[in-house]
């Protein structure tokens, strides 16, 4: 099968570095490109294409506002090319939002040299979305997420200490207390901000302490910890080195570290550190789920959600030899089967759950005790 992609931005070079790139592909045929979605729209609405590469910031038209259209009219699986700004990053995780499959980060300088070095990672983000089910969605023009109460409890960054183990700082208790808190782990990739968004809003506020590593490029991870932040009951922030993963907290492994868990003292902390990628991937769901093997075993719910690639298989499959309970999302709400599948496949996997039984899954878990 040969997959289509229609490329949409407004610079010439970046259409022509495109060109480049995806040429030398036998499985990607590049059926155009356009300078904006105005001259896009009626090429792709005339002959659609399996995957649309599409630029934030144009002129005309920006991109989002062309996404929400497609996703509401005709559901094209999109990927988001969006520059290493502020406010690119914060447009790009909207459009993610707003149903597009994964985020290639765009710099504003070294451009050439940046898509070269990347060639092989965006290959594989386009043929993983060309598989993948985007779902039509209405969406009301200026709409927002409402802002939930929060009512569980805030946990305090801190150092990590001279012997190497985080310094141990005051905190509230929980419901059940903090000897009760048993740490909850979630590996995710493409389609996966959508899925942690989906379980995560399904959690009361004093639910267990959730480690998240979701791929993501740097500088876009504390923008989308701060947005569920704002609509989730739970308190989630990006990862810093010593945080101590309480109930009420949930922790996103920044974009280019890994994450890894600790424990001192009968508690649970992020190790937040730098390194080569693992499984090409920094963060990498493998160095969190090995990590906790380690120092936690049995304790913990090891969760795999949507996403390409083998990333998490391995660290689940530890996990699970060790006495942890370990769940995957089902085939038919992925968009993507990959990680869930090597993960079922290597004999890692206690139950395969739909992403909507997955909340309801960590509460059962907790309520274990």
């Amino acid at each position: 099968m040969v997959i289509k992609v229609y490329v949409v931005d407004d610079s010439a070079i970046v259409r022509q570095a495109f060109i480049h790139l995806l040429a030398g592909d036998p499985e990607i045929e590049l059926m155009g490109s356009a300078p904006n979605p105005l001259i896009a729209a009626p090429v792709i609405r005339k002959n659609r294409p399996d995957v649309l590469l599409l630029d934030i910031e144009m002129p005309g038209m920006d991109g989002l506002t062309f996404l929400r259209q497609l996703m509401e009219e005709m559901p094209i699986p999109t990927v988001i090319c969006s520059t290493l700004t502020e406010k690119g990053g914060a447009v790009a995780l909207e459009a993610l939002a707003a149903g597009a499959v994964a985020v290639v980060a765009k710099p504003r300088l070294g451009l050439q040299q940046f898509l070269e070095d990347s060639r092989r990672e965006l290959v594989q983000t386009l043929k993983a979305a060309a598989r993948s089910r985007p779902q039509r969605r209405a969406v009301v023009p200026g709409s927002a997420p409402v802002a939930k109460a929060k009512t569980g409890t805030a946990g305090t960054a801190g150092a990590v200490g001279t012997a190497g183990a985080p310094a141990a700082r005051p905190s509230s208790t929980g419901l059940h207390g903090l000897a009760m808190n048993k740490p909850v782990l979630i590996g995710s990739s493409t389609g996966g901000t959508l899925a942690i968004e989906q379980v995560l809003l399904a959690m009361p506020g004093d639910s267990p302490g959730i480690a998240i590593v979701q791929h993501m490029p740097e500088k876009f991870t504390a923008m989308y910890a701060q947005r569920l932040d704002s609509i989730c009951e739970m308190n989630v922030r990006e990862a810093r080195d010593g945080d101590r993963l309480e109930r009420g907290v949930v922790l996103i492994a920044p974009g280019g570290r890994h994450m890894q868990l600790r424990k001192a003292g009968g508690q649970y902390f992020a190790v937040v550190l730098d390194g080569p990628p693992v499984n090409r991937h920094k963060p990498s769901v493998d160095v969190l789920f090995r990590s906790a093997a380690e120092c936690a075993g049995k304790d913990v719910l090891a969760i795999i959600l949507t996403g390409m690639g083998d990333d998490g298989a391995r660290g689940m499959k530890l996990l699970h030899d060790r006495g942890a309970r370990t769940i995957a999302q089902n085939e038919q709400t992925c968009v993507v089967f990959g990680m869930p599948k090597e993960a079922i496949q290597l004999g890692a996997v206690d139950e395969v759950l739909a992403l909507s039984q997955v909340s309801r899954a960590i509460t059962a878990f907790d309520a274990r005790g």
